[in-house]
Protein backbone atom coordinates (compact mmCIF):
# COMPACT_ATOMS: atom_id res chain seq x y z
CA UNK A 1 0.00 0.00 0.00
CA UNK A 2 1.26 3.44 -0.90
CA UNK A 3 0.40 6.05 1.72
CA UNK A 4 0.29 9.63 0.52
CA UNK A 5 -1.55 12.88 1.00
CA UNK A 6 -3.31 14.87 -1.66
CA UNK A 7 -3.15 18.61 -1.77
CA UNK A 8 -6.52 20.33 -1.84
CA UNK A 9 -5.25 23.85 -2.42
CA UNK A 10 -7.46 24.33 -5.46
CA UNK A 11 -11.23 24.13 -5.40
CA UNK A 12 -11.45 22.82 -8.97
CA UNK A 13 -10.09 19.30 -8.45
CA UNK A 14 -12.41 17.67 -10.95
CA UNK A 15 -12.19 15.11 -13.72
CA UNK A 16 -13.31 16.51 -17.06
CA UNK A 17 -14.14 13.52 -19.22
CA UNK A 18 -14.53 13.59 -22.99
CA UNK A 19 -16.73 10.67 -23.92
CA UNK A 20 -18.84 10.69 -20.77
CA UNK A 21 -20.39 13.97 -21.88
CA UNK A 22 -22.79 11.72 -23.74
CA UNK A 23 -24.15 10.73 -20.32
CA UNK A 24 -23.23 13.52 -17.89
CA UNK A 25 -22.21 17.16 -18.29
CA UNK A 26 -20.92 17.99 -14.82
CA UNK A 27 -17.30 17.15 -13.98
CA UNK A 28 -16.64 14.48 -11.36
CA UNK A 29 -14.82 15.53 -8.15
CA UNK A 30 -11.52 13.77 -7.60
CA UNK A 31 -11.26 13.82 -3.83
CA UNK A 32 -14.85 13.95 -2.64
CA UNK A 33 -17.73 11.59 -3.23
CA UNK A 34 -20.09 12.95 -5.94
CA UNK A 35 -23.41 14.29 -4.72
CA UNK A 36 -25.43 12.37 -7.28
CA UNK A 37 -25.27 9.08 -9.17
CA UNK A 38 -24.30 8.68 -12.81
CA UNK A 39 -24.87 6.05 -15.50
CA UNK A 40 -22.76 2.90 -15.22
CA UNK A 41 -21.39 3.51 -18.72
CA UNK A 42 -20.08 6.90 -17.62
CA UNK A 43 -18.42 5.53 -14.49
CA UNK A 44 -16.78 2.80 -16.55
CA UNK A 45 -15.52 5.24 -19.18
CA UNK A 46 -14.10 7.66 -16.60
CA UNK A 47 -12.07 4.96 -14.87
CA UNK A 48 -11.07 3.18 -18.06
CA UNK A 49 -9.74 6.42 -19.54
CA UNK A 50 -7.54 7.10 -16.52
CA UNK A 51 -6.22 3.54 -16.38
CA UNK A 52 -4.96 3.88 -19.94
CA UNK A 53 -2.03 5.80 -18.51
CA UNK A 54 -0.90 2.85 -16.38
CA UNK A 55 2.01 0.74 -17.56
CA UNK A 56 1.34 -2.53 -19.39
CA UNK A 57 1.54 -5.36 -16.81
CA UNK A 58 3.22 -7.84 -19.15
CA UNK A 59 5.91 -5.28 -19.99
CA UNK A 60 6.49 -4.61 -16.29
CA UNK A 61 9.77 -6.44 -15.87
CA UNK A 62 10.27 -5.08 -12.36
CA UNK A 63 7.69 -7.35 -10.78
CA UNK A 64 7.79 -11.02 -9.87
CA UNK A 65 3.99 -11.09 -9.70
CA UNK A 66 2.02 -13.17 -12.21
CA UNK A 67 0.46 -11.17 -15.05
CA UNK A 68 -1.15 -13.91 -17.13
CA UNK A 69 -3.43 -16.86 -16.39
CA UNK A 70 -5.54 -19.15 -18.54
CA UNK A 71 -9.10 -17.99 -19.37
CA UNK A 72 -10.56 -21.09 -17.72
CA UNK A 73 -8.92 -20.17 -14.43
CA UNK A 74 -10.07 -16.57 -14.75
CA UNK A 75 -13.65 -17.84 -15.13
CA UNK A 76 -13.38 -19.79 -11.89
CA UNK A 77 -11.90 -16.76 -10.15
CA UNK A 78 -14.71 -14.50 -11.33
CA UNK A 79 -17.31 -17.05 -10.20
CA UNK A 80 -15.87 -17.05 -6.68
CA UNK A 81 -15.29 -13.30 -6.30
CA UNK A 82 -18.24 -13.00 -3.92
CA UNK A 83 -17.07 -15.73 -1.54
CA UNK A 84 -15.52 -14.58 1.71
CA UNK A 85 -12.60 -16.88 2.45
CA UNK A 86 -13.12 -16.62 6.20
CA UNK A 87 -16.69 -18.02 6.08
CA UNK A 88 -15.46 -21.58 6.39
CA UNK A 89 -18.78 -23.04 7.52
CA UNK A 90 -20.64 -21.42 4.63
CA UNK A 91 -18.01 -22.34 2.05
CA UNK A 92 -16.60 -25.68 3.23
CA UNK A 93 -15.34 -26.71 -0.21
CA UNK A 94 -13.24 -23.55 -0.50
CA UNK A 95 -11.76 -24.33 2.91
CA UNK A 96 -11.03 -27.86 1.76
CA UNK A 97 -9.24 -26.56 -1.34
CA UNK A 98 -7.05 -24.35 0.85
CA UNK A 99 -6.17 -27.34 3.05
CA UNK A 100 -5.28 -29.37 -0.02
CA UNK A 101 -2.98 -26.60 -1.24
CA UNK A 102 -1.25 -26.43 2.16
CA UNK A 103 -0.62 -30.18 2.09
CA UNK A 104 0.64 -30.13 -1.50
CA UNK A 105 3.10 -27.36 -0.65
CA UNK A 106 4.23 -29.09 2.54
CA UNK A 107 4.98 -32.29 0.62
CA UNK A 108 6.71 -30.28 -2.10
CA UNK A 109 8.96 -28.82 0.61
CA UNK A 110 9.63 -32.27 2.11
CA UNK A 111 7.82 -31.69 5.40
CA UNK A 112 8.15 -34.73 7.71
CA UNK A 113 4.46 -35.68 7.67
CA UNK A 114 2.96 -39.09 7.08
CA UNK A 115 0.36 -39.92 4.45
CA UNK A 116 -2.42 -39.83 7.05
CA UNK A 117 -1.17 -36.63 8.70
CA UNK A 118 -2.30 -33.10 7.93
CA UNK A 119 0.23 -30.40 7.23
CA UNK A 120 0.33 -27.25 9.35
CA UNK A 121 -0.01 -24.07 7.32
CA UNK A 122 -2.29 -21.33 6.09
CA UNK A 123 -3.07 -19.27 3.03
CA UNK A 124 -2.27 -15.54 3.26
CA UNK A 125 -2.62 -12.44 1.09
CA UNK A 126 1.08 -12.71 0.21
CA UNK A 127 4.49 -13.53 1.61
CA UNK A 128 4.53 -10.37 3.72
CA UNK A 129 1.65 -11.63 5.87
CA UNK A 130 3.16 -15.12 5.84
CA UNK A 131 6.46 -13.76 7.19
CA UNK A 132 4.66 -11.80 9.90
CA UNK A 133 2.90 -14.98 11.05
CA UNK A 134 6.07 -17.07 10.98
CA UNK A 135 7.97 -14.35 12.84
CA UNK A 136 5.30 -14.16 15.53
CA UNK A 137 5.51 -17.92 16.03
CA UNK A 138 9.30 -17.72 16.46
CA UNK A 139 9.05 -14.79 18.86
CA UNK A 140 6.43 -16.48 21.03
CA UNK A 141 8.35 -19.79 21.15
CA UNK A 142 11.52 -17.94 22.14
CA UNK A 143 9.70 -15.99 24.86
CA UNK A 144 8.25 -19.19 26.36
CA UNK A 145 11.65 -20.81 26.45
CA UNK A 146 13.24 -17.79 28.09
CA UNK A 147 10.50 -17.62 30.71
CA UNK A 148 10.99 -21.27 31.61
CA UNK A 149 14.71 -20.63 31.98
CA UNK A 150 14.06 -17.57 34.14
CA UNK A 151 15.87 -15.28 31.73
CA UNK A 152 14.93 -11.87 30.28
CA UNK A 153 12.71 -12.03 27.20
CA UNK A 154 12.35 -8.36 26.27
CA UNK A 155 15.09 -7.99 23.66
CA UNK A 156 14.46 -10.46 20.82
CA UNK A 157 16.41 -10.14 17.58
CA UNK A 158 16.39 -11.73 14.16
CA UNK A 159 19.38 -12.23 11.87
CA UNK A 160 19.02 -11.64 8.13
CA UNK A 161 21.05 -10.45 5.19
CA UNK A 162 20.90 -6.82 4.11
CA UNK A 163 19.30 -8.07 0.88
CA UNK A 164 15.99 -9.01 2.52
CA UNK A 165 12.70 -7.62 1.26
CA UNK A 166 11.19 -4.71 3.17
CA UNK A 167 8.57 -6.95 4.81
CA UNK A 168 11.28 -8.19 7.19
CA UNK A 169 11.96 -4.63 8.28
CA UNK A 170 8.24 -4.17 8.78
CA UNK A 171 8.05 -7.28 10.95
CA UNK A 172 10.95 -6.09 13.09
CA UNK A 173 9.51 -2.62 13.55
CA UNK A 174 5.85 -3.57 14.01
CA UNK A 175 6.53 -6.40 16.48
CA UNK A 176 9.49 -4.87 18.31
CA UNK A 177 12.23 -7.22 17.23
CA UNK A 178 15.77 -6.01 16.59
CA UNK A 179 16.84 -6.63 12.99
CA UNK A 180 20.50 -7.67 12.75
CA UNK A 181 21.61 -7.48 9.13
CA UNK A 182 24.63 -9.15 7.59
CA UNK A 183 26.12 -6.52 5.29
CA UNK A 184 26.79 -7.29 1.65
CA UNK A 185 30.02 -6.77 -0.27
CA UNK A 186 30.89 -6.17 -3.89
CA UNK A 187 30.56 -9.43 -5.79
CA UNK A 188 28.66 -11.16 -2.95
CA UNK A 189 25.09 -9.94 -2.78
CA UNK A 190 23.49 -12.49 -0.44
CA UNK A 191 23.80 -13.28 3.25
CA UNK A 192 27.08 -14.92 4.25
CA UNK A 193 26.14 -17.91 6.47
CA UNK A 194 29.38 -17.68 8.43
CA UNK A 195 28.83 -14.01 9.31
CA UNK A 196 25.16 -14.69 10.05
CA UNK A 197 25.93 -17.39 12.59
CA UNK A 198 28.55 -15.15 14.21
CA UNK A 199 25.79 -12.56 14.82
CA UNK A 200 23.50 -15.08 16.53
CA UNK A 201 23.17 -14.72 20.29
CA UNK A 202 20.87 -16.02 23.02
CA UNK A 203 18.20 -13.47 22.04
CA UNK A 204 18.01 -14.53 18.40
CA UNK A 205 14.55 -15.89 17.66
CA UNK A 206 15.58 -17.20 14.23
CA UNK A 207 17.86 -16.71 11.25
CA UNK A 208 16.03 -15.85 8.02
CA UNK A 209 17.50 -17.24 4.82
CA UNK A 210 16.34 -16.09 1.39
CA UNK A 211 15.72 -18.56 -1.40
CA UNK A 212 15.80 -16.17 -4.32
CA UNK A 213 17.10 -12.72 -3.49
CA UNK A 214 15.00 -9.91 -4.93
CA UNK A 215 18.22 -8.16 -5.94
CA UNK A 216 19.91 -10.86 -8.01
CA UNK A 217 17.66 -13.94 -7.76
CA UNK A 218 20.43 -15.90 -6.05
CA UNK A 219 19.70 -18.69 -3.57
CA UNK A 220 21.37 -18.37 -0.19
CA UNK A 221 23.23 -21.40 1.14
CA UNK A 222 20.65 -22.71 3.62
CA UNK A 223 22.46 -26.05 3.96
CA UNK A 224 25.68 -24.42 5.16
CA UNK A 225 23.69 -22.10 7.44
CA UNK A 226 21.95 -25.12 8.98
CA UNK A 227 25.21 -27.01 9.54
CA UNK A 228 26.93 -24.02 11.15
CA UNK A 229 23.93 -23.27 13.32
CA UNK A 230 23.63 -26.90 14.47
CA UNK A 231 27.23 -26.70 15.64
CA UNK A 232 26.71 -23.39 17.44
CA UNK A 233 23.50 -24.58 19.11
CA UNK A 234 25.35 -27.65 20.37
CA UNK A 235 28.16 -25.52 21.77
CA UNK A 236 25.91 -22.94 23.45
CA UNK A 237 22.82 -24.92 24.36
CA UNK A 238 20.65 -22.52 22.35
CA UNK A 239 17.91 -23.70 20.01
CA UNK A 240 18.13 -21.05 17.29
CA UNK A 241 15.99 -22.14 14.31
CA UNK A 242 15.83 -21.13 10.63
CA UNK A 243 13.03 -19.64 8.59
CA UNK A 244 13.30 -19.80 4.80
CA UNK A 245 11.82 -16.92 2.87
CA UNK A 246 11.10 -18.76 -0.37
CA UNK A 247 8.74 -16.10 -1.72
CA UNK A 248 10.38 -16.19 -5.15
CA UNK A 249 12.32 -19.45 -5.19
CA UNK A 250 9.90 -21.81 -3.45
CA UNK A 251 8.20 -22.76 -6.71
CA UNK A 252 11.52 -22.82 -8.60
CA UNK A 253 13.90 -25.01 -6.59
CA UNK A 254 11.72 -28.16 -6.25
CA UNK A 255 11.29 -28.37 -10.02
CA UNK A 256 14.69 -27.27 -11.31
CA UNK A 257 17.10 -28.00 -8.46
CA UNK A 258 15.69 -30.94 -6.48
CA UNK A 259 19.13 -31.88 -5.11
CA UNK A 260 19.66 -28.54 -3.37
CA UNK A 261 18.85 -28.95 0.33
CA UNK A 262 17.10 -25.84 1.57
CA UNK A 263 13.75 -27.02 2.93
CA UNK A 264 12.43 -29.28 5.71
CA UNK A 265 15.11 -31.85 4.90
CA UNK A 266 17.29 -29.62 7.10
CA UNK A 267 16.43 -30.12 10.79
CA UNK A 268 16.62 -26.45 11.84
CA UNK A 269 14.22 -25.23 9.15
CA UNK A 270 10.98 -24.78 11.11
CA UNK A 271 8.87 -22.73 8.67
CA UNK A 272 8.82 -21.67 5.04
CA UNK A 273 6.85 -19.03 3.20
CA UNK A 274 6.20 -18.90 -0.53
CA UNK A 275 4.29 -16.53 -2.81
CA UNK A 276 1.54 -18.15 -4.84
CA UNK A 277 1.26 -14.96 -6.85
CA UNK A 278 4.85 -15.13 -8.04
CA UNK A 279 6.10 -18.39 -9.49
CA UNK A 280 3.06 -20.15 -8.03
CA UNK A 281 1.49 -18.64 -11.18
CA UNK A 282 -1.55 -16.95 -9.59
CA UNK A 283 -2.61 -13.31 -9.86
CA UNK A 284 -1.62 -11.02 -6.99
CA UNK A 285 -3.15 -11.75 -3.61
CA UNK A 286 -2.02 -15.17 -2.34
CA UNK A 287 0.87 -16.46 -0.28
CA UNK A 288 1.50 -19.48 1.91
CA UNK A 289 3.32 -20.35 5.10
CA UNK A 290 3.88 -23.90 6.30
CA UNK A 291 5.43 -25.17 9.52
CA UNK A 292 7.50 -28.24 10.08
CA UNK A 293 5.12 -29.59 12.74
CA UNK A 294 2.35 -28.53 15.10
CA UNK A 295 4.92 -27.98 17.83
CA UNK A 296 6.42 -25.11 15.83
CA UNK A 297 3.19 -23.09 15.86
CA UNK A 298 2.16 -22.09 19.42
CA UNK A 299 -1.50 -22.88 20.11
CA UNK A 300 -2.07 -19.51 21.75
CA UNK A 301 -1.60 -17.77 18.40
CA UNK A 302 -4.50 -19.67 16.88
CA UNK A 303 -7.92 -18.14 17.53
CA UNK A 304 -11.17 -20.06 17.55
CA UNK A 305 -14.43 -18.44 16.48
CA UNK A 306 -17.94 -19.88 16.28
CA UNK A 307 -20.17 -16.99 15.28
CA UNK A 308 -20.06 -17.99 11.62
CA UNK A 309 -21.73 -21.32 12.31
CA UNK A 310 -19.13 -23.69 13.76
CA UNK A 311 -15.81 -23.72 15.57
CA UNK A 312 -13.21 -22.36 13.19
CA UNK A 313 -9.49 -21.98 13.95
CA UNK A 314 -7.88 -18.90 12.40
CA UNK A 315 -4.32 -17.60 12.34
CA UNK A 316 -4.12 -14.54 10.12
CA UNK A 317 -3.42 -10.84 10.46
CA UNK A 318 -6.57 -9.94 8.58
CA UNK A 319 -10.03 -11.47 8.57
CA UNK A 320 -12.24 -11.10 5.50
CA UNK A 321 -10.68 -11.65 2.09
CA UNK A 322 -11.63 -13.11 -1.26
CA UNK A 323 -11.48 -16.80 -2.11
CA UNK A 324 -10.55 -16.40 -5.77
CA UNK A 325 -6.77 -16.62 -5.38
CA UNK A 326 -6.94 -19.71 -3.16
CA UNK A 327 -9.14 -21.45 -5.71
CA UNK A 328 -6.87 -20.30 -8.54
CA UNK A 329 -3.85 -21.80 -6.76
CA UNK A 330 -5.60 -25.15 -6.52
CA UNK A 331 -6.47 -24.89 -10.22
CA UNK A 332 -2.82 -24.39 -11.13
CA UNK A 333 -1.70 -27.30 -8.98
CA UNK A 334 -4.08 -29.84 -10.55
CA UNK A 335 -3.92 -28.28 -14.02
CA UNK A 336 -0.14 -28.27 -14.34
CA UNK A 337 1.03 -30.87 -11.86
CA UNK A 338 4.74 -31.38 -11.19
CA UNK A 339 5.53 -31.87 -14.87
CA UNK A 340 3.72 -28.71 -15.93
CA UNK A 341 5.40 -26.52 -13.33
CA UNK A 342 8.76 -27.94 -14.29
CA UNK A 343 8.13 -27.15 -17.96
CA UNK A 344 7.13 -23.57 -17.17
CA UNK A 345 10.18 -22.96 -14.98
CA UNK A 346 12.55 -24.52 -17.52
CA UNK A 347 11.11 -22.28 -20.22
CA UNK A 348 11.57 -19.21 -18.00
CA UNK A 349 15.20 -20.15 -17.36
CA UNK A 350 15.85 -20.65 -21.07
CA UNK A 351 14.45 -17.22 -21.87
CA UNK A 352 16.51 -15.68 -19.08
CA UNK A 353 19.60 -17.39 -20.50
CA UNK A 354 18.88 -16.02 -23.99
CA UNK A 355 18.43 -12.52 -22.56
CA UNK A 356 21.66 -12.81 -20.60
CA UNK A 357 23.61 -13.91 -23.69
CA UNK A 358 22.16 -11.02 -25.69
CA UNK A 359 23.21 -8.51 -23.05
CA UNK A 360 26.72 -9.96 -22.84
CA UNK A 361 27.07 -9.75 -26.63
CA UNK A 362 26.71 -5.95 -26.47
CA UNK A 363 29.98 -5.77 -24.60
CA UNK A 364 28.53 -3.05 -22.39
CA UNK A 365 27.13 -4.98 -19.44
CA UNK A 366 28.36 -7.11 -16.55
CA UNK A 367 25.94 -9.80 -15.37
CA UNK A 368 25.49 -9.98 -11.59
CA UNK A 369 22.81 -12.68 -11.36
CA UNK A 370 23.77 -16.34 -11.10
CA UNK A 371 22.90 -19.29 -13.32
CA UNK A 372 21.24 -21.09 -10.40
CA UNK A 373 18.39 -19.15 -8.86
CA UNK A 374 15.26 -17.31 -9.87
CA UNK A 375 14.87 -16.73 -13.64
CA UNK A 376 15.95 -13.12 -13.81
CA UNK A 377 18.86 -11.13 -15.17
CA UNK A 378 20.51 -8.48 -13.01
CA UNK A 379 23.16 -6.48 -14.83
CA UNK A 380 25.19 -3.30 -14.57
CA UNK A 381 27.15 -1.10 -16.94
CA UNK A 382 30.83 -1.92 -17.20
CA UNK A 383 31.53 1.78 -17.63
CA UNK A 384 29.31 4.31 -15.82
CA UNK A 385 31.66 7.24 -16.26
CA UNK A 386 29.50 8.82 -18.98
CA UNK A 387 26.02 7.35 -18.58
CA UNK A 388 24.19 5.40 -15.90
CA UNK A 389 21.72 2.53 -15.59
CA UNK A 390 19.14 5.09 -14.51
CA UNK A 391 19.36 6.76 -17.92
CA UNK A 392 18.80 3.38 -19.57
CA UNK A 393 15.77 2.63 -17.40
CA UNK A 394 14.28 6.06 -18.12
CA UNK A 395 14.81 5.77 -21.87
CA UNK A 396 13.38 2.24 -22.05
CA UNK A 397 10.10 3.70 -20.79
CA UNK A 398 9.66 5.28 -24.21
CA UNK A 399 9.37 1.80 -25.65
CA UNK A 400 6.88 0.67 -23.01
CA UNK A 401 9.34 -1.38 -20.93
CA UNK A 402 9.41 -1.01 -17.15
CA UNK A 403 12.89 -2.08 -16.08
CA UNK A 404 13.93 -1.07 -12.56
CA UNK A 405 17.27 0.54 -11.80
CA UNK A 406 18.39 0.52 -8.18
CA UNK A 407 21.41 0.55 -5.92
CA UNK A 408 22.50 -2.35 -3.75
CA UNK A 409 22.02 -2.31 0.06
CA UNK A 410 24.54 -1.50 2.78
CA UNK A 411 28.25 -1.87 1.95
CA UNK A 412 27.50 -2.24 -1.76
CA UNK A 413 25.56 1.00 -2.32
CA UNK A 414 27.95 2.11 -5.03
CA UNK A 415 26.73 -0.69 -7.29
CA UNK A 416 23.72 0.35 -9.41
CA UNK A 417 21.96 -2.33 -11.43
CA UNK A 418 19.12 -3.05 -13.83
CA UNK A 419 16.97 -6.14 -13.32
CA UNK A 420 14.66 -8.05 -15.67
CA UNK A 421 12.36 -10.63 -14.09
CA UNK A 422 11.45 -13.41 -16.53
CA UNK A 423 7.92 -14.62 -15.89
CA UNK A 424 5.86 -17.27 -17.71
CA UNK A 425 4.42 -14.72 -20.15
CA UNK A 426 7.82 -13.25 -21.07
CA UNK A 427 8.34 -15.09 -24.33
CA UNK A 428 11.49 -15.49 -26.40
CA UNK A 429 10.14 -12.98 -28.93
CA UNK A 430 9.64 -10.42 -26.14
CA UNK A 431 13.19 -11.09 -24.95
CA UNK A 432 14.49 -10.44 -28.47
CA UNK A 433 12.44 -7.25 -28.71
CA UNK A 434 13.79 -6.05 -25.36
CA UNK A 435 17.36 -6.67 -26.49
CA UNK A 436 16.68 -4.75 -29.69
CA UNK A 437 15.28 -1.82 -27.74
CA UNK A 438 18.19 -1.88 -25.27
CA UNK A 439 20.60 -1.62 -28.20
CA UNK A 440 18.60 1.34 -29.52
CA UNK A 441 18.79 2.98 -26.11
CA UNK A 442 22.56 2.47 -25.93
CA UNK A 443 23.02 4.08 -29.33
CA UNK A 444 20.72 6.93 -28.35
CA UNK A 445 22.44 7.80 -25.07
CA UNK A 446 25.85 7.52 -26.76
CA UNK A 447 24.88 10.49 -28.90
CA UNK A 448 23.94 12.53 -25.84
CA UNK A 449 26.33 14.57 -23.71
CA UNK A 450 27.54 12.75 -20.66
CA UNK A 451 25.50 13.68 -17.63
CA UNK A 452 28.57 13.09 -15.50
CA UNK A 453 30.77 15.44 -17.52
CA UNK A 454 27.93 17.96 -17.76
CA UNK A 455 27.66 17.98 -14.00
CA UNK A 456 31.40 18.36 -13.66
CA UNK A 457 31.34 21.31 -16.03
CA UNK A 458 28.42 22.82 -14.13
CA UNK A 459 30.25 22.47 -10.86
CA UNK A 460 33.38 23.99 -12.36
CA UNK A 461 31.40 26.97 -13.63
CA UNK A 462 29.52 27.45 -10.36
CA UNK A 463 31.88 29.61 -8.39
CA UNK A 464 31.76 32.07 -5.60
CA UNK A 465 31.37 35.47 -7.15
CA UNK A 466 32.82 38.60 -5.66
CA UNK A 467 31.72 41.91 -7.14
CA UNK A 468 34.40 44.53 -7.33
CA UNK A 469 32.45 47.72 -6.72
CA UNK A 470 35.10 49.99 -8.14
CA UNK A 471 35.60 48.03 -11.37
CA UNK A 472 32.11 46.52 -11.64
CA UNK A 473 33.65 43.13 -12.40
CA UNK A 474 32.83 39.59 -11.28
CA UNK A 475 35.85 37.70 -10.01
CA UNK A 476 35.54 33.93 -9.91
CA UNK A 477 36.96 32.14 -6.91
CA UNK A 478 38.48 29.00 -8.41
CA UNK A 479 37.92 25.60 -6.83
CA UNK A 480 40.43 22.83 -6.62
CA UNK A 481 40.08 19.60 -8.61
CA UNK A 482 39.50 17.72 -5.37
CA UNK A 483 36.61 20.04 -4.44
CA UNK A 484 35.02 19.65 -7.85
CA UNK A 485 35.31 15.84 -7.73
CA UNK A 486 33.77 15.80 -4.28
CA UNK A 487 30.81 17.87 -5.44
CA UNK A 488 30.31 15.66 -8.49
CA UNK A 489 30.37 12.55 -6.31
CA UNK A 490 27.87 14.12 -3.90
CA UNK A 491 25.59 15.02 -6.81
CA UNK A 492 25.49 11.47 -8.14
CA UNK A 493 24.97 10.04 -4.70
CA UNK A 494 21.96 12.28 -4.22
CA UNK A 495 20.69 11.39 -7.69
CA UNK A 496 20.89 7.69 -6.86
CA UNK A 497 18.92 8.27 -3.67
CA UNK A 498 16.19 10.06 -5.60
CA UNK A 499 16.05 7.33 -8.23
CA UNK A 500 16.22 4.47 -5.77
CA UNK A 501 13.19 2.23 -6.11
CA UNK A 502 11.86 -0.50 -3.85
CA UNK A 503 12.50 -3.94 -5.21
CA UNK A 504 9.35 -6.03 -5.69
Amino acid sequence: MVIFTTSADRSDHFLDCTFTSRYVRNPVPKFRMPESSQPKEAAYQIINDELMLDGTPRLNLASFVTTWMEPECEKIMMASMNKNYVDMDEYPVTTELQNRCVNMIAHLFNAPIGEAETAVGVGTVGSSEAIMLAGLAFKRKWQHRRKLEGKPFDKPNIVTGANVQVCWEKFARYFEVELKEVKLSEGYYVMDPVKAVEMVDENTICVAAILGSTLTGEFEDVKLLNDLLVKKNKETGWETPIHVDAASGGFIAPFLYPDIEWDFRLPLVKSINVSGHKYGLVYAGVGWVVWRSKEDLPDELVFHINYLGSDQPTFTLNFSKGSSQIIAQYYQFIRLGFEGYKNVMENCMENAKALKEGLVSTGRFEILSKDIGVPLVAFTLKDSSKHTVFEIADTLRKYGWIVPAYTMPANAEHIAVLRVVVREDFSRSLAERLLSDINKVLKEIDTLPSRVSMKAAHVSATVDEVVNASEGMVKPAKKSIEEIQKEVATYWKNLVERKRTGVC
